[in-house]
């Protein structure tokens, strides 16, 4: 669905565009709204971004986005069971994996941000929770704004994201069921694979195309 790979591609990006690390002492929403609030001005300025040109794109992610999300958390939940039975090695080339996935796969709409705003909801959780959820909703141009919420926990160096729901449906549980799926044909090196395959047809293709 291209309205839901362009507000993702608004989530994935958002990580990628602040210029240093959060302190630890920065509070869940104030986190997400500022990364958020770069993105929108960022994606509508860069032009190469607005060309689609994967290459900034992943330059961007690759240099700004490990300090906010914690991917390795993200891809064990994905894995599910499965990731307990992998060794070291294998749940880092997975997480890496999944990593460029996520970057390939949305990077194309980026070029699509034009006049979207993010309106943050207030935060519900007390001082003392270490996970909360951060909701916020994109205003378009036409149409219904759009949920757009994270899940963020708190760790030793700051706040960060391990999951996001767009349109009611959180991006861990879609991949769920395929990586399960992978794993029960080839085991966690199947699923390896299958994502290398992925991501190395993705990055032969122009960025707006990839899907």
């Amino acid at each position: 669905m291209k309205l839901m790979k362009q507000l993702l591609a608004m989530a994935t990006i958002a990580f990628a565009t602040a210029t240093q690390a959060a302190p630890a002492t920065e509070a869940p929403d104030v986190l997400v709204k500022r990364i958020s609030q770069d993105v929108i001005e960022t994606a509508k300025a860069d032009k190469a971004i607005q060309a689609g040109d994967i290459k900034r794109v992943t330059e961007l992610v690759e240099s700004k986005i490990l300090p906010y999300v914690d991917f390795q958390r993200m891809t064990a939940l994905a894995a599910g069971r499965f990731w307990r039975d992998a060794t070291p090695e294998q749940q880092k080339q997975l997480a890496a994996e999944f990593r460029t996935l996520l970057i390939y796969t949305y990077s194309g709409a980026l070029s699509q941000i034009k006049n979207e705003t993010v309106e943050f909801k207030p935060l519900r959780a007390d001082p003392s929770d270490t996970e909360v959820e951060v909701r916020s909703q994109v205003n378009v141009a036409r149409g219904e704004p759009m949920l757009l919420n994270y899940r963020v926990a708190k760790t030793p160096s700051g706040w960060k994201i391990y999951d996001i729901n767009v349109l009611g449906a959180w991006l861990v549980e879609t991949y769920k069921s395929s990586f399960a799926s992978e794993i029960s044909k080839g085991g966690i090196d199947g699923l390896i694979k299958t994502l290398q395959a992925k991501n190395k047809a993705l990055a032969s293709r122009p960025a707006a195309k990839a899907k």
